[in-house]
Order: C-alpha cells, then sequence, then structure tokens
C-alpha cells in the first residue's frame, strides 16, 4: 500500500499500475523502460501541465470535435494508464478507439481489447482481422490499422506514440495529436499538435475541454485551431525547460554558499 502523504505518491501509483498490466499481458516489456524515459521529462515541467501544454489541449479539443472520423490509437501503455479517460474523450468527440501496437501479438491485442470493454468501451477496432489494413511505407507493426478507424480517419490521437507511424500519418494528409512528454522526439516534431504532459494529467484536462467546447459554434472552433502554432509551443516548452533548470542549478548553488 503506497500512502497518499509519499511525495511521489501519484507517480508510484502509476508504476503499480504498469506492473500489474504488463502482468496481465497488456503493457508490454519495452513500455516498462518508455515510461521510465518519460518520467525524467516530467521532473523536467515540475511534473505539472505547463501553459503551452494547455493551449495544445485546447487546440487538440477543437480538432477532435471539428473532425469527421477521429480516432483514439491505444497501445498498452495509453490502456493501463488512462483507459477510463480515453472511454470518455472517445464518447465526448464521438471518436473510435483502435488498438495499435508496435510490439503486437494476438494476446496483447485481446487483452487490451478486454482491458477497455472492461472500463465501458462498447466498441474496440484493431483486432478483428477481417478489417485489417496496411499503412503505406511503414515497415514495423504498426503499419497494421483497422479499416473502419485509422485508415479512413481525418484526425488521429496518438498517446504515447513513437514517430514512424505519425510521419506516416502525416504523410496520409492526417491531422496526429500526440501526447509526449519528450519535447524533442520525432512524435512531438512530427506531430500537427503535440501536448508535452503526463497521460495521466493530460486525458483528464482533455476531456474537461472538450466537453466545455463541445457546443461551441464550428466557425470559432476553426479560429481557435488556426491560431495553433505547434512548432511556437514546443519551442516554449525547451525554453521553459532551459529556464526551469537555471533557477534550479542557481537555488542549488545559493543552498550550498550558505552551508
Amino acid at each position: 500500500m503506497i500512502p497518499k502523504s509519499h511525495p511521489r505518491y501519484h507517480s508510484l501509483v502509476a508504476r503499480e499500475e504498469l506492473i500489474k498490466h504488463f502482468e496481465t499481458g497488456v503493457v508490454a516489456r519495452a513500455g516498462l523502460i518508455a515510461h521510465g524515459r518519460g518520467e525524467a521529462f516530467d521532473y523536467l515541467i515540475g511534473e505539472k501541465t505547463t501553459e503551452p501544454a494547455l493551449r495544445a489541449i485546447r487546440a487538440a479539443a477543437c480538432a477532435l470535435l471539428l473532425a469527421e472520423r477521429p480516432v483514439i490509437s491505444v497501445n498498452g501503455n495509453a490502456a493501463a494508464l488512462a483507459g477510463e479517460w480515453i472511454i470518455k474523450l472517445a464518447e465526448t468527440v464521438n471518436a473510435k478507439i483502435e488498438v495499435n501496437l508496435f510490439y503486437r501479438t494476438k494476446e496483447r491485442e485481446k487483452a487490451i481489447e478486454s482491458l477497455l470493454k472492461s472500463l465501458g468501451a462498447k466498441e474496440v477496432l484493431g483486432v478483428d482481422e477481417r478489417f485489417q489494413a496496411t499503412i503505406p511505407e511503414l515497415m514495423s507493426e504498426r503499419r497494421r490499422v483497422d479499416s473502419r478507424g485509422i485508415l479512413m480517419a481525418d484526425v488521429v490521437l496518438v498517446p504515447l506514440e513513437d514517430g514512424d507511424r505519425t510521419e506516416a500519418l502525416r504523410r496520409m494528409g492526417k491531422t496526429v495529436i500526440a501526447i509526449d512528454l519528450n519535447p524533442l522526439s520525432r512524435t512531438a516534431q512530427a506531430a500537427s499538435i503535440t501536448i508535452v504532459d503526463n497521460i495521466v494529467r493530460a486525458m483528464p484536462k482533455l476531456v474537461e475541454e472538450a466537453s466545455r467546447l463541445k457546443h461551441t459554434p464550428k466557425d470559432e472552433l476553426r479560429s481557435i485551431l488556426s491560431s495553433y502554432d505547434n512548432s511556437a509551443v514546443l519551442s516554449e516548452v525547451l525554453e521553459y525547460m532551459a529556464n526551469r533548470l537555471k533557477k534550479l542549478a542557481e537555488e542549488a548553488l545559493k543552498a550550498r554558499v550558505k552551508q
């Protein structure tokens, strides 16, 4: 039992969820490594949602609400850490949910489908071979998509994604929304909208923002979206990280001088 008074309570809870779902087959071994890498970047932003991330969340909500065929792509880590919020977002913006994996096995697909359905998902695409299609010019297992979902989507949310597929989806003309704690990753750099935040904070905020904007006139949503600049947002995030590290270094130096 992790005491709620522990200063890293939420982080430890997330780790335990990943370990639990690694044992159930939802999370790949490499997913544990990926989570640790993300946590390192979370330290750099102070484990909080920054102002640039909030602007990206707002733009993402607009893009999903304006989409004709939105799809939320789900891997093991996303299902384990934010499955309930993925389902809430899908209901809010009328999006389909599709399992898409780099470390793909039938067992993992079924395990993720089972988890999502246990949380309330009515339909989970990407597990029925009858509807399997292929993303052109992509060699990894992520090239296998559902013909009813990602293949036909105009907007794809790719939380915890890899760069190859983000680039491929952009070449196909799709709007790609990424949630990635590393602003320097290919995913972050290639996406149309990059939310540099922890998925466990970003997804509830995205659901909240989509719910708030749901009945906003489409012209207003388009105006918000057209004014969004992903390159500027990524630049601001990097500047935020650099300034925060500088401040921490100065504070550490002052503390050392006082000793």
